[in-house]
């Protein structure tokens, strides 16, 4: 496939425009479409980066016969119902993390894009950080191997608000959300899968209905675990630290920054084009269109985190 790319984004919010100030770094790639829930903002955006077309109907941008592709950037309650809208229409699909909030949600976006053959591919941006690929490659060349990751997820979100501090029109979640970033990093990084998966829960939220602070405990295969804590209620330094012990080295991840346990820092610049973990996610979402092959974080690829999200679901409604 060498022609441009045609691509409609849906989700104008704070997470939509990180994606199409990724985009504007990609040759052979153009937004022609912007979807969202309030249409004059939805307007401001349009015209900030360029974009021809806009609505609040992801159908009408589906519709168009030169698009090509779909980057999902809505309310997680929507993301399985949309990709399977996207495939069924005949256009390869990014969405954004999680693929589903259910696993009867994401095996069912993986059988329809095993029926269509077209690129389906979830954001699960770790994969893609300069910091995380820095571990992976000490990892594939045979010189690192973990035994332990100690993971911290925390923000301050008492109230319905994405990253810009904005009111939302719906509610994030922890586990569906955040902790299925580690729970595939960690798979991913220790090349086994999930064998062993642990959690427990703090109260429940009187108005917004979840958990505001969760445990969680994972072993892989090959005898990796994973500690993770999860927190809304943090009021402090916010964001996910990440802490690799492993057989030869410490690293410690702090987005797309890595340091030693020493806390030596280590220049990951040189590891991909860009430091940008959203654009690179994006980069390889349009190169395995171009290349007729399936991404790293392709809906198949990712799927046991979901399996392994279910059972933890069901472990904590038995906890209530």
């Amino acid at each position: 496939m060498s022609k441009t790319i045609k691509v409609a984004l849906a989700g104008a919010g704070a997470f939509g425009v990180k994606h199409l100030d990724g985009i504007k770094n990609i040759e052979g790639v153009e937004v022609i479409s912007l979807i969202g829930r309030e249409l004059d903002k939805t307007k401001e955006v349009a015209a900030k980066y360029g974009i021809g077309h806009v609505t609040t109907e992801l159908s009408e941008s589906l519709a168009i016969p030169e698009l090509d592709a779909v980057i999902l950037c809505t309310p997680t309650q929507m993301h399985a119902e949309q990709t399977l809208a996207c495939l069924k229409a005949g256009k390869h699909v990014q969405v954004e993390i999680p693929l589903a909030d259910s696993w009867a949600g994401a095996d069912a976006v993986v059988a329809e894009q095993k029926r269509t053959g077209l690129v389906a591919m979830c954001g699960h941006t770790r994969r893609f950080n300069p910091s995380h690929q820095y571990v992976n490659e000490q990892i594939t060349a045979g010189k690192f191997n973990i035994q332990q990751m100690d993971v911290q997820t925390y923000f301050f979100r008492r109230t319905n608000t994405n990253a810009l501090g904005q009111a939302r029109s719906w509610t994030d979640h922890l586990l569906w959300h955040h902790a299925a970033h580690t729970v595939d990093l960690f798979a991913y990084q220790a090349n086994s899968p999930i064998v062993q998966a642990n959690a427990i829960q703090g109260p429940i939220h009187p108005v917004l209905g979840i958990a505001m602070d969760m445990s969680i405990q994972l072993r892989a295969a090959n005898g990796a675990i994973c500690t993770l804590s999860l927190s809304f209620n943090n009021d402090g330094p916010l964001g996910t630290y990440f802490r690799y012990i492993g057989d030869t080295a410490t690293y410690l991840a702090r987005y797309d920054d890595l340091y030693t346990g020493k806390e030596e820092k280590i220049d990951v610049s040189q590891v991909a084009v860009s430091m940008n973990g959203i654009e690179l996610q994006d980069r390889e979402f349009f190169a395995a269109i171009k290349e007729g092959r399936e991404p790293n974080s392709s809906v198949g690829r990712v799927l046991d985190c979901y399996r392994v999200l279910h059972q933890l679901e069901q472990q904590l409604a038995q906890q209530r």
